[in-house]
């Protein structure tokens, strides 16, 4: 698996595990086998209700801390209360530290997240977090960030899969040193069943998830896939070895549409409480 190297120096595995819309109760489980197939990067958030699970999972698996990376968020209701939010993660998780603690959402109505990224700057600069990032930050929300801070954000986690890449706001943050991380990467499945993905998928006798996520790989880009069976996981944990030519790689790219998923960002405002 490549290792990705953050704009200060902590690694991170390419290819990671995501548990969003994991119910609690199977989460334990799920990561259990996440962690089975090989994965060791493992993305969970406060809002996601399921800390407790991914915690318990990564006590059960034995595995020394050293070789985890494990991300969680920062809800948008808690953006005013930005440490303790971060503290009461940790203890839900049963974890000493985080190594990637990112703010979920800009929630620009708010007004908080320059002071919640505030706040997580100062738990940086106290070695309580590894790494400090964000998810779901658009150009402006990342030029109102950077005016105002002295770390700038190692991560930016934004939905990215082929058939929508914001491939401007990818290119902006890479040119300021912010690692890409792709969350629904596989466009929640939408995006396997296109002809391009299924011509390479068969040219290399892979899955179509495999191919979709060998391009990001190839891309540089961090991705999260998701799956609840294990098979499944296995086969998406392969996709590192999947090697695309630079016409396959074109062919994906192709895909863009502008079909987003979720939210957006600019005026996302939910609670997450």
């Amino acid at each position: 698996m490549t290792d990705i190297s953050l704009n200060n120096g902590v690694t991170l595995p390419q290819l990671g595990f995501g548990v969003f819309q994991v119910p609690p109760e199977d989460t334990q489980r799920i990561v259990e086998d996440a962690l089975a197939a090989g994965y060791r990067h493992i993305d969970t958030a406060a809002a996601y209700r399921n800390e407790a699970g991914v915690g318990a999972a990564l006590a059960a698996s034995g595995i020394p801390r050293e070789d985890l990376f494990i991300t969680t968020k920062l809800r948008n209701g808690d953006q005013g209360r930005a440490k303790d939010a971060y503290r009461d993660s940790l203890q839900a998780l049963g974890l000493d530290f985080v190594d990637l603690y990112l703010i979920h959402w800009p929630v620009p109505s708010q007004e908080l997240y320059v002071q919640a990224w505030k706040e997580m700057e100062r738990l940086y600069a106290g070695k309580e977090i590894r790494a400090i990032g964000v998810s779901n930050f658009l150009a402006d929300h990342l030029d109102t960030l950077l005016a105002s801070s002295d770390v700038v954000p190692a991560v930016n986690q934004i939905e990215l899969h082929p058939s929508y890449q914001q491939a401007e706001l990818a290119s902006k943050g890479r040119a300021l040193g912010i690692a890409v991380e792709a969350y629904s990467p596989l466009g929640q499945g939408g995006d396997l069943k296109g002809n391009a993905v299924t011509a390479v998928a068969q040219a290399h006798d892979a899955t179509a998830a495999q191919v979709v996520l060998a391009w990001h790989l190839a891309a540089g880009t961090i991705a999260i896939p998701k799956s609840a069976d294990s098979a499944r996981m296995r086969e998406n944990f392969a996709a590192s070895s999947l090697t695309l030519t630079d016409n396959e790689f074109s062919s994906i790219t192709a895909l863009e549409r502008g079909a987003r998923i979720g939210s957006d960002p600019a005026v996302a405002a939910f609670s997450q409480l």
